[in-house]
């Protein structure tokens, strides 16, 4: 985990519980997709099913997080996204795409600041905490 001291005044999750998230939430994405077109159609040469993975992870991430805390992915592995504030207000939900799409840039999560939250989590004043740490925050 990463230290409250670096900057937010809790703990943010581990890099390795969220490249976890990150696969779980790749793989559900990769099965709806063969679920709507097909084993045969997305192992086909040319096809454009990894681009309707990307989409479908996007939307998916996009909404979970403002809906229930967190993607499938983060949900499954014990995750959730907060506002760095620790405000409560809901976050917005055009605010937690724009965090998808700078995830899904690739970029944005790999340059972060010492307290863990990448350029995505900045942009969106959220942070990526475990379970046991939202729960500490009475979420």
């Amino acid at each position: 985990m990463t230290s409250a001291a670096a900057g937010t005044p809790f703990e943010t999750a581990t890099w390795a519980r969220r490249i976890a998230a990150l696969l779980v939430d790749w793989l559900a994405s990769t099965l709806v997709v063969i679920a709507f077109i097909g084993l045969d159609d997305y192992a086909a040469t040319g096809s454009p099913a990894p681009a309707y993975v990307l989409v479908v992870y996007v939307v998916e991430s996009a909404l979970l997080t403002w809906a229930a805390g967190g993607s499938f992915g983060k949900l499954a592995t014990r995750l959730r996204v907060v506002r760095a504030d620790l405000g409560t207000r809901p976050l917005n939900p055009l605010v937690l795409l724009a965090r998808q799409v700078g995830i899904a840039l690739v970029i944005p999560p790999l340059v972060y600041r010492p307290d863990g939250r990448g350029l995505h989590d900045i942009m969106a004043g959220t942070a990526t905490v475990t379970l046991q740490t939202y729960r500490s925050l009475g979420r």
